[in-house]
């Protein structure tokens, strides 16, 4: 009798050991102003207001005006896009900016879904809402807010909602999409004080979901989208029912990470490496190295001056262009560096990216997109959220271009509940813009997997 009431203090105080270290897990965050000045005294305006994409004729000739002014620089003989946007490509995309590109088409695109704006801790936050006009009988809508990162938009998930919303199996699930603008992105108001990092940009949405009705939905974010989203599961992981993400750089190397880089070449199957885990990590160092230089210039830019770089770029369309369309090209494939027109239209179709493009230049967001680096780098790894796990079901998406590379095991030391790791067949960084398809489907295989828990 003694050893089975010893037996059950052991038990017992090791389950209240561990529901108190995953109780610690949970990320703090407190609430915060970004509007000008103070905060106000009295109730705060939570109403939410319709918005429309406008253009007006002043801005749309302001913008000829800047591209038939810019001064072309030619580029280097044999460079192709390996000194960043090819200047003779570059003359061609202007051209066809200026005289084929027709911004009032693309707003009327933008619009083909419900826009809205409503104010949280004192900004005003935009995002898309649409609704499944058909939902199986005795079934409900599933909610799915889904964050984009830098230097896309909202708009990166347009080829996606039809798929989610609109399901060609009428037995599969249905969902109700949220696409929100990080504030400083967009048609989103910029924060008009220091320190609004990833955190506050999860808080904010959770505040967003929660005026919306959503007792609890599911999440899918890439690139800055990725953090915000997984601060989000970190915030509230009860609120939270799965997190679905398609990049996660390693974790803070902790001792499995480090043995795996160290001895996954010699012992692959000991770490679960596969093929591509073997290719993808193990080119020779200084090829990794002078890599990383190529790739990381603009973030160093970001994370330190922001504001100086961003000012010629708020100021020239040609230069937002170049500066962003560089990224879609070499993002989405490395191999892009080699070719005249970085096969920036291989992939996706110049009125797609100068929609993109031109969701930056007439909100004028370029300068507080660039200062969401500093934000989020000023205290390095030092931020509570990196050495907190993340306990919500997990979805991976790895596609093959991705800029970083994550093996299944490194994604498991960040994310303790990863249920589905999938190989994607094809794509790169954003790949939501770029195979729609593909991302859609393994949300909604992740999606099932969970929900088919929870009915258990």
């Amino acid at each position: 009798m003694f050893t089975e009431v010893l037996i059950g203090l052991v038990l017992g105080g090791v389950i209240i050991l561990l529901l108190l270290r995953r109780r610690s897990h949970v990320l703090k965050s407190e609430d915060g102003w970004w509007g000008v000045g103070p905060v106000p005294d009295g109730e705060q305006d939570t109403s939410i207001q319709p918005f429309t994409v406008t253009t007006s004729d002043g801005e749309l000739e302001d913008l000829r005006r800047r591209l038939e002014q810019t001064r072309p620089v030619p580029s280097l003989e044999d460079s192709q896009f390996h000194y960043g946007f090819n200047s003779r490509y570059l003359e061609e995309v202007v051209s066809y900016w200026r005289h084929d590109f027709d911004w009032r088409k693309q707003v009327d695109k933008l619009n083909q879904y419900p826009h809205f704006k409503t104010n949280i801790e004192g900004i005003d936050v935009h995002y898309v809402h649409v609704k499944p006009k058909r939902v199986p009988e005795g079934s409900s809508a599933i909610p799915l807010i889904m964050v984009h990162g830098w230097p896309g938009s909202f708009y990166e998930f347009y080829g996606m909602i039809p798929l989610l919303t609109e399901p060609s199996d009428p037995q599969g699930l249905v969902f109700e999409v949220v696409c929100p603008s990080i504030p400083g992105y967009g048609f989103s108001e910029a924060p008009h004080k220091k320190g609004f990092d990833s955190v506050c940009a999860a808080r904010i949405f959770h505040k967003l979901m929660r005026r919306l009705g959503f007792q609890q939905f599911y999440a899918h974010g890439g690139d800055w989208g990725w953090l915000v989203t997984t601060n989000m599961a970190q915030l509230e992981p009860k609120i939270v029912k799965g997190l679905h993400v398609n990049f996660a750089p390693a974790a803070k190397p902790g001792l499995t990470v480090t043995l795996s880089i160290l001895l996954g070449r010699l012992f692959p199957k000991l770490f679960g490496f596969t093929s591509m885990d073997l290719e993808r990590i193990y080119p020779c160092m200084q090829k990794l190295f002078v890599e990383s230089i190529k790739e990381t210039g603009y973030m160093h830019i970001q994370a330190t001056k922001p504001d100086t770089a961003g000012r010629g770029l708020n100021d020239s369309p040609v230069g937002l262009a170049a500066y962003i369309l560089e990224k879609f090209s070499t993002w989405t494939s490395q191999n892009f560096r080699t070719l005249e027109d970085g096969g920036l239209t291989r992939k996706f179709s110049l009125d797609d990216l100068l929609t993109n493009v031109m969701i930056y230049w007439t909100s004028g967001c370029i300068v507080p997109s660039m200062r969401f680096y500093k934000e989020n780098f000023a205290n390095g790894l030092n931020q509570p959220h990196v050495n907190i796990p993340v306990y919500v079901p997990t979805g991976f998406a790895s596609f093959p271009n991705e800029l970083m590379h994550t093996p299944k095991l490194w994604v498991q030391q960040k994310f303790r509940n990863l249920l589905t790791y999938t190989p994607m067949a094809r794509g790169g960084h954003f790949a939501a813009m770029e195979e729609p398809q593909l991302m859609a489907e393994d949300i909604n295989n992740f999606i099932s997997k969970v929900e088919k828990m929870k009915a258990h």
